[in-house]
């Protein structure tokens, strides 16, 4: 996986949470190193998400990467392609990939969790209600990025939004403002085998139609 410079201007995202696995070698580019841990971020309720984070070596401070340390993380939210043996196929990732981080000195009274990305409607989203008459819409939008890349984002929309999400057309161009969210949940396979499983999204607290397009999105070539 390429990693560009890429501009903050329609992709950032913030979060400050507590340092939750070890770091793991993901891949090098250029003889830049990337790194994987997870941080465990809090909701406003009780409940918390645990994501995914890439930081290059060059980022890393031994002072800082340790279990149950505090952390800030400003960066953006990346997407790749990993192949899933289990189910024969790619699976789209989604991972926060580090800028600047930070130890965290004392609490904080920022949202810990903030996303911001204005991007492309590349699939027709999905409206559906949960039993419970919840309206949610699916929505995957192609965020650009340097190098002609761009990232696919998984979102979702809850009540008005996903009405309003219900109606927008592939190309479109939106801005949304949210949380990366995690969610676990059940996948059963053919044999009857079910796995536990998690899925990262977007969830949506305001979503907008962009005032101007910079230019169409790219083609995945992740």
């Amino acid at each position: 996986m390429q990693q560009g410079n890429g501009s903050l201007t329609n992709n950032s995202a913030e979060i400050i949470g507590v340092i939750a696995s070890e770091l793991t070698f993901s891949h090098e580019v250029y003889g830049e190193g990337f790194y994987n841990f997870s941080v465990r971020v809090p909701r406003l309720s009780e409940a918390y998400d645990i994501l995914p984070v890439t930081i290059s070596d060059r980022l890393i401070d031994e002072n800082i990467f340790e279990i149950g340390k505090e952390v800030h993380i400003l960066g953006q939210i990346r997407s790749y392609n990993n192949y899933v043996e289990s189910d024969k196929r790619n699976k789209l990732i989604l991972t926060l990939f580090t800028r600047e981080i930070e130890l965290t000195s004392e609490p904080s009274a920022k949202n810990p969790n903030a996303v911001y990305l204005n991007g492309f409607i590349c699939k027709t989203p999905v409206y559906r209600s949960t039993p419970f008459g919840r309206e949610i819409s699916d929505i995957l939008i192609a965020v650009n990025r340097s190098y002609n890349k761009s990232d696919y984002i998984p979102c979702i929309a809850w009540g008005r939004n996903a009405r309003f999400a219900s109606r927008l057309n592939i190309g479109e161009n939106i801005e949304i403002w949210g949380r990366m969210q995690s969610r676990n949940y059940q996948k059963k396979y053919d044999d009857g085998v079910t796995e536990e499983k998690t899925a990262y999204e977007i969830s949506i607290a305001k979503l907008e139609c962009a005032k101007s397009v910079e230019r169409t999105p790219a083609e995945n070539d992740d």
